[in-house]
């Protein structure tokens, strides 16, 4: 009894020391984002004090003159369009393919899984010459790419959750006259909650905080999302305005650090029952 606690206390003690490393970083780049850019550099760990502080000029800054409230909301508008898309489009494909069981459903559960696998640099250029002649250079058009490079992942854990639901339950609905369409939003999605926050997170942290598909293939000059603000920040010459950075990246890391706080009991429970019950 003894040594496991005392296991227990050294545990404990690690994942403690490895979550200051974790946090540390975040600490840092708020207290930077009230201090004046010329001490950024020269002094990145000291204390704001009277003659490094300044208020919150380098928000404005990031604000006014980068423009990044328009970026927050391409980027919302964005990240919640496609991670709709994806919840509906691949719970209900994922639905499919394990309750109609033939070789069309299995090379369709095969092609998702396979698109895990592939690397993003295989399709990179490619990806942007035909977002280019599909015009699909919008936030409109990103939503789309997002919803087939997510499905991968999603279908994966949609599939293995779907096999643990007892099929009789929907059997009983459809006796009782409901449609497969009806039978799917009234029985089987409230079942599937666990999975849609899980696969809802991890699709909103990815989305929310990636820079190289937007960069591929939106039209810059009309849109930015807040990672591409971020990097127009590094100006010419390699002038880089550090005070509006360290604001910018605070501002955008508030909100998914919330989301995440708030549903991250359901991760685990989640990621367990989509990729191992079944």
């Amino acid at each position: 009894m003894k040594r496991k606690q005392r296991l227990n206390r050294a545990g404990t003690g690690i994942f403690t020391f490895i979550s200051i490393f974790y946090v540390l970083p975040i600490v840092v780049v708020f207290f930077n984002s009230f201090k004046k850019k010329s001490y950024i550099n020269l002094e990145p760990f000291q204390l704001p004090d009277g003659n490094t502080f300044t208020g919150l000029d380098n928000y404005t800054t990031a604000i006014d003159q980068y423009g990044f409230l328009k970026a927050v909301g391409w980027t919302v508008f964005i990240t919640v369009g496609s991670v709709l898309a994806i919840l509906i489009c691949t719970s209900m494909c994922a639905w499919f393919i394990t309750r109609v069981r033939n070789r069309f459903t299995k090379g369709i559960y095969l092609l998702c899984v396979f698109s895990m696998v592939v690397p993003f640099q295989m399709v990179m250029f490619t990806l942007s010459l035909v977002t280019d002649r599909l015009g699909l250079g919008t936030p409109w058009g990103l939503i789309v790419i997002y919803l087939g490079f997510g499905a991968g992942l999603a279908v994966f854990m949609f599939c293995g959750f779907v096999k643990s639901i007892p099929i009789e339950i929907e059997e009983a609905a459809m006796i009782d006259g409901c449609s497969p369409i009806r039978t799917f939003f009234s029985v089987v999605l409230p079942i599937m909650k666990p999975t849609y926050i899980s696969v809802g997170i991890l699709e909103t942290m990815w989305i929310w905080n990636d820079f190289l598909l937007p960069y591929l293939t939106l039209d810059i000059k009309k849109y930015k999302t807040i990672s591409i603000v971020i990097q127009y920040m590094k100006g010419s010459y390699g002038r880089v305005d550090m005070g509006a950075i360290m604001a910018a990246l605070i501002m955008a890391v508030i909100p998914v650090v919330v989301f995440y706080l708030s549903c991250q009991k359901y991760i685990i429970k989640g990621v367990a029952a989509g990729a191992v019950k079944g």
